[in-house]
């Protein structure tokens, strides 16, 4: 599944363009690395979110099938480290 699309559908950004410019402006990164919007998200991998004063890393759990999920339920697909 796309970075971008993943990012929205857990909930950790609130809309898929804002996941984009994040992902364009190197704040998400996988392995210390900077992605593009296309990359495939796997299963184990640590998203690390960078903000202007703070970073957050959180752990790949499973690819949600579904276009949409609650917020409630965001725990099962990803959890923060």
């Amino acid at each position: 599944m796309r970075a971008d699309k993943f990012l929205n559908i857990v909930n950790l950004v609130k809309r898929r363009a804002i996941a984009q410019d994040m992902c364009e402006n190197g704040a998400i990164r996988i392995c210390g690395k900077s992605i593009k919007p296309s990359r495939d998200i796997k299963v184990g991998e640590v998203i690390e979110m960078v903000y202007l004063d703070s970073s957050k890393s959180f752990l790949v759990l499973q690819i949600p099938n579904q276009k949409t999920i609650p917020k409630n339920q965001s725990h099962l697909y990803v959890k923060e480290v």
